[in-house]
């Protein structure tokens, strides 16, 4: 089965079309708009607004969860992040968010109890977690699913793998 190339760089589904709606290449590159001369001679962006999907990014690490939201914000998400699993808890009974992407090695509460106690809140019964750790061993993905998480990543995260599991779990 051929498929095609829609968005000219490479990044599609089966289907032929862009992963997720994202597009990975061009996830750090400028936005562009179309602007068209007025009346007052400024111009108008053509391109429409929707409301941006929120994300909320834990991880103990400040390096990670920066490299993570800076990349998710360059890919149109609105991104929150939290430093431990507590703060993370504080932040989803303020907030909804639609997606949540947590380690699973924090000190004092991990990343499966956060995933265990945000799936007992009604709010988040259903919302998509994905576990991006460093823990490869062969239980790990296993534990992680069973604790809540809809995927699990390893550590170095393939920016690409990540934006076509956003996609997936969104859409």
């Amino acid at each position: 089965m051929a498929t095609s190339d829609t968005t000219g760089d490479g990044d599609t589904n089966l289907a032929g079309e862009p992963l997720g709606g994202l597009i990975p290449k061009r996830a750090f590159g400028r936005a562009t708009s179309t602007r068209s001369a007025t009346a007052g001679g400024k111009g108008t962006s053509r391109r429409r607004r929707t409301a941006a999907q929120k994300i909320l990014v834990v991880d103990d690490v400040a390096d990670v969860t920066e490299m993570i939201a800076l990349f998710l914000k360059h890919a149109g998400f609105e991104v929150t992040t939290a430093n431990s699993a507590s703060k993370a808890l504080q932040l989803t009974s303020h907030a909804q968010f639609d997606l949540i992407i947590s380690d699973i090695g924090m000190p004092e509460m991990n990343g499966y109890q956060l995933a265990e106690s945000l799936r007992e809140c009604r709010a988040y019964d259903a919302t998509p977690m994905i576990a991006v750790t460093g823990y490869t061993e062969y239980d790990d993905r296993g534990r992680s699913l069973r604790a809540g998480f809809n995927a699990h990543l390893t550590k170095p995260i393939n920016p690409a793998h990540l934006l076509q599991l956003i996609g997936e779990l969104l859409h």
